[in-house]
């Protein structure tokens, strides 16, 4: 596998704060014009200030950085529909500045394990792309993920739950801490993403076998440039590793090689490089195969008289999900082979209603300009000459010249209009 050239940036906070526009623009001076940005919603998807937050980011980016983002909008993997999913994975698959902040850690993961999403993420930095995870979606990036807002805010007993697991698609077996040094709790300690010191002690012994933890300050980033093969440490505070018996810690402004970092976060005895568990793949719905099928098609053929595209290509696109996943799952040959014949009479429809449908401008006007002129005529016929005229002339206007002949008014399409088609 060809080494990666992309970038993966961990931010402990600030994200769309003035203290932070230095970073971004450092990481976008790093990717080759013209640079497609996007923001995940995800994190923040069952907020209802979800959309506002984009907002900010997109404000944020305008103002600051002259530079424009694209939201990719995949609030609930249960709710959002195929066609809007699949268009939400083609724009992430054509980024190479990804920017993902603020919301609930656990929320995240649980809309995007099992979908295309964190692969499409670990290709775009493979392939060169900047992947920016700040402050919850930092959190989701490690073996496994700290649920912050459930032991914090919920009271639940402290406790992990695996994680995305990305930077262990690259080597490194870490969790990673964002707002390490917060201090908001004034009277109480806040450190380490609110939980304060005695409950991460805590939680350290519960990683066994233990693994290193990755503390990124407020108004922090930690970059990895996989190109340049460095480690880069940017913004206000510190960046701190804690292993068992000890810690590191970098300074803003410091740098080190990639290849000594990870042998850094390895632990001691282990001579080769953390693979990562593959990610599971979702189940089927329990609705039967043949029945699924059947209703797509019917669904199919009620959309394709009514020329909704949008509606079409859902249905396409989950057969053929739906083919995937039966073919993994190991369903019953016969039944594939009929799921593909109908997928394959589906394209083909909708190349025969294309094929029916006007190729040229003046078939398609043709009915609409035999309305017109039935009324042009009407009106000449009560001696509303105005009028008449002032109909002529606004068609002319529309590019369309009527003409007056003894058969009667004929009508032909400007040639500079035909030729600009």
């Amino acid at each position: 596998m060809a080494a990666p050239r992309g970038i993966i940036a961990i931010m402990g906070s600030g994200e769309t704060a003035d203290s932070m526009v230095r970073i971004h623009r450092l990481l976008l001076k790093k990717i080759t014009p013209p640079v497609k940005a996007v923001f995940i919603d995800t994190p923040a998807g069952f907020q209802m200030n979800a959309d506002e937050l984009f907002e900010r980011a997109r404000e944020y980016f305008a103002k600051h950085l002259d530079q424009a983002i694209e939201k990719v909008s995949f609030k609930s993997a249960r709710e959002i529909s195929s066609f809007a999913a699949e268009k939400a994975f083609q724009t992430l698959r054509q980024a190479d500045y990804i920017f993902v902040g603020p919301g609930s850690p656990t929320y995240a993961l649980k809309n995007w394990i099992n979908t295309p999403i964190p692969q499409i993420i670990w290709e775009r930095v493979q392939n060169g792309a900047c992947f920016i995870a700040a402050s919850a979606a930092a959190l989701t990036l490690g073996r496994f993920t700290l649920p912050v807002y459930e032991i914090y805010k919920v009271g639940e007993e402290l406790h992990w739950i695996e994680g995305m697991d990305l930077l262990g698609k690259f080597g490194l077996n870490l969790v990673v801490i964002p707002h390490w040094n917060n201090a908001e709790g004034g009277t109480h300690d806040t450190r380490f993403c609110y939980l304060g010191e005695p409950r991460l002690k805590r939680l350290e012994a519960m990683l066994s076998p233990p693994i290193p933890i990755l503390g990124v300050d407020e108004h922090t980033a930690f970059l990895i440039d996989f190109k340049e093969e460095m480690i880069h440490i940017q913004g206000r505070g510190e960046v701190t590793l804690c292993f068992p018996h000890g810690q590191k810690i970098w300074q803003s402004g410091q740098a080190l090689p990639w290849g000594e970092f990870k042998k850094i976060t390895l632990p001691e005895g282990q001579a080769g490089p953390y693979h990562p568990s593959p990610i599971t793949s979702p189940k089927l719905p329990p609705e039967p195969f043949l029945d699924q099928m059947r209703s797509l098609k019917e669904s199919f053929a009620a959309h394709l008289k009514d020329h909704r595209g949008e509606a079409m290509a859902e249905i396409l696109l989950s057969l053929e999900k739906m083919l995937w996943e039966s073919e993994k799952r190991l369903i019953g040959q016969q039944q594939i082979t009929q799921a593909r014949e109908t997928f394959r009479g589906m394209i083909l429809q909708i190349g025969l209603s294309l094929d029916a449908c006007p190729k040229d401008i003046p078939a398609i006007i043709s009915p609409l300009m035999a309305v017109l002129l039935e009324i042009r005529e009407k009106l000449r016929a009560g001696k509303e000459w105005k009028l008449a005229d002032f109909l002529r002339e606004t068609i002319y206007q529309a590019g369309i010249i009527i003409e007056d002949t003894p058969k009667g008014p004929q009508w032909h399409i400007k040639k500079q209009v035909m030729g600009n088609r």
